[in-house]
């Protein structure tokens, strides 16, 4: 190899190791570590960083790593891994995609009344977003999420974002509720919208709003879109049924396997039913 090339090549290591966050002699040290070396744990690690493509932060990790492996690993441990493995969380951009307010007699925002307090039981926290599959047709899936078990209770998808798709899930999951409830989403046209406002009052249900233009109000819905649009390889479904399926894989998933830090580690559905609650 000429010096030039080999100058080269050790460049582009440089650059390479400065972004995933490692030293060179490390780089190097991992490099020519024989694989028998490599320790049980740190394979472990590293396979389900790799099952999640990129997309799983050391909590994430520690949390599946127990749950399939049967035994304690120490955060620092597996931050220490991905260090030394070079193993760089991808990071979702933000969604650009939202739906506006519409002022008029036929559209009226309800008030915040939920104040960014998810945790209440009978709290149902709804949204749309917009996800392009293989053709880049645009496809449009609606989500409702129990604030406090982070459960999904609810799920449409349709191709056009119209109130239907709203209205249609809403009332599927209002058919079969045992409790009362409150529902809570952004100031969007769907949601300011009478068809919307009627179905609520009906069923007797308090509609809430987050403040105009303001993400954080419904905060958790918004959470769970972006991990949806990370760990489910949507861009390669051919149409809206092949979404759907897709989809509908992902919440029996995201429902009873999925662990979340915030739930105690435990899966939404295990979180419910150790509260007691029936939808």
């Amino acid at each position: 190899m000429s010096k030039a090339l080999e100058k080269r090549n050790n460049l582009k290591i440089c650059q390479l190791c400065k972004l995933a966050g490692v030293s060179r002699s490390g780089f190097y040290d991992w490099r020519n570590r024989p694989y028998s070396e490599i320790l049980e744990d740190e394979k472990a690690v590293v396979n389900i960083f790799e099952s999640k493509k990129e997309k799983v932060g050391y909590r994430t990790i520690k949390m599946l790593f127990e749950r399939k492996y049967k035994r304690r690993i120490n955060l620092k441990k597996v931050r220490r891994i991905k260090k030394d493995f070079g193993l760089v969380t991808r990071v979702r951009r933000k969604n650009k995609f939202r739906m506006g307010n519409i002022e008029g007699q036929e559209h009226k925002a309800a008030q915040n009344l939920v104040n960014r307090n998810f945790e209440d039981p009978s709290l149902i926290l709804v949204d749309i977003t917009e996800m392009k599959i293989m053709s880049g047709q645009k496809s449009y899936v609606f989500a409702m999420k129990n604030a406090l078990t982070r459960e999904i209770v609810g799920l449409g998808v349709s191709a056009k974002p119209s109130v239907k798709l709203v209205t249609e899930t809403v009332e599927a999951f209002l058919k079969s509720a045992r409790n009362s409830y409150m529902i809570h989403s952004d100031q969007g046209v769907h949601f300011t919208c009478g068809d919307y406002r009627s179905l609520l009052m009906k069923a007797q249900v308090v509609q809430s709003m987050s403040r105009k233009g303001n993400c954080l109000d419904n905060a958790p819905i918004e959470s769970f879109f972006g991990h949806m649009k990370d760990e489910v390889d949507y861009k390669r479904c051919r149409n809206v049924n092949e979404l759907k399926r897709k989809l509908k894989s992902y919440i029996d998933y995201y429902n009873y396997d999925r662990p979340q830090w915030s739930l105690k580690r435990k899966t939404p559905a295990e979180a419910r039913v150790e509260l007691g609650l029936v939808y």
